[in-house]
C-alpha cells in the first residue's frame, strides 16, 4: 500500500500564498487521478483540487483561480499552490486518490489563515 505524505502547512496570514506537497512511497504514475482534500473543524473532508495522468485539472467552486494543483510522477509527489489564502481556508489538508477508491490517509498538513 502507498504511504503518503503531506507536508508543508503553516499559519499564513489573509491574502498570503503556501505550497504544500504531498510524497507518496512509491510510484503514482499508474494512478488515473491524485487530489488534494481539507477537513475543517466540524466539517466533512471535501475535495478541493484533482489532477489525472494526463494532467487534467479540476477544482471546487471555492478555490477555483486562487489554488493550482500540479504532480510529478518523476518524484512521486503531487503539489498544490494556495494563493491569495482566506480564513476560510484553515483546515487540514490531504491527498490521497480522487477516484476509483481511496489510499491509507496520512497525517495531513494543517493550514491556518489569520491575522
Amino acid at each position: 500500500q502507498v504511504q503518503l505524505v503531506e507536508s508543508g502547512g503553516g499559519l499564513v496570514q489573509p491574502g498570503g500564498s503556501l505550497r504544500l506537497s504531498c510524497v507518496a512511497s512509491r510510484s503514482i504514475s499508474s494512478i488515473f487521478a491524485m487530489g488534494w482534500y481539507r477537513q475543517a473543524p466540524g466539517k466533512q473532508r471535501e475535495l478541493v483540487a484533482s489532477i489525472t495522468r494526463g494532467g487534467m485539472t479540476h477544482y471546487a467552486d471555492g478555490v477555483k483561480g486562487r489554488f493550482a494543483i500540479s504532480r510529478d510522477n518523476a518524484k512521486n509527489t503531487v503539489y498544490l499552490q494556495m494563493n491569495s489564502l482566506k480564513p476560510e481556508d484553515t483546515a487540514v489538508y490531504y491527498c490521497n486518490k480522487a477516484a476509483y477508491g481511496s489510499l491509507d490517509w496520512g497525517q495531513g498538513t494543517q493550514v491556518t489563515v489569520s491575522s
